[in-house]
């Protein structure tokens, strides 16, 4: 089996687990005046998981290929690809996720998408910081002042 559909199938079990979550645990402890709204907190999950399942099962069952060529990720030349930058870049989302609540939000999301874009290859630095820093404030106004959830935009001893 190719790794597309191996990966596929990994990916169908994953999306199955979290379908299941979504649909039979997540609105099990819903208070009574939230069980007759339309949208519930599990909306957006169920929805989630039918699409990423029903992606799984067509890359699963070839339906995505026209006609058959060779692979694109060739697991015998692993050593060729660039697994530098993807091993970087995973232990930056990892350092990111934990320096979310200390660091606060600004501070840790800029530098993410700042070391993010270097490490991937970006030079252009009078670019690269001034698109960082504003997307990281959009992101955190549209959450905390339109959406209303609290996220911790600076650290405690900034006044976060």
């Amino acid at each position: 089996m190719a790794l597309d559909r191996w990966i596929a199938l990994i990916l169908l079990g994953v999306c199955t687990a979290y379908g299941y979550t979504a649909w039979f645990t997540m609105d099990a402890n819903l208070a009574p005046f939230m069980q007759r709204n339309p949208i519930w907190p599990s909306t957006f999950p169920k929805l989630l998981s039918v699409l990423a399942i029903a992606a799984s099962l067509v890359i699963l069952f070839g339906l995505e290929k026209g006609e058959t060529k060779e692979l694109d990720i060739d697991y015998r030349r692993l050593h060729e690809y660039k697994l530098g930058q993807a091993v970087l870049l995973l232990g930056l989302m990892v350092t990111y996720a934990l320096c979310l609540r200390p660091v606060g939000f600004l501070i840790s999301t800029s530098m993410f998408l700042i070391l993010g874009s270097f490490f991937l290859g970006e030079r252009k630095w009078h670019v690269m910081i001034p698109i960082a820093l504003i997307a990281t404030f959009i992101v955190w106004y549209l959450v905390q002042e339109v959406l209303g959830i609290y996220m911790r935009p600076l650290p405690t001893l900034l006044g976060g």
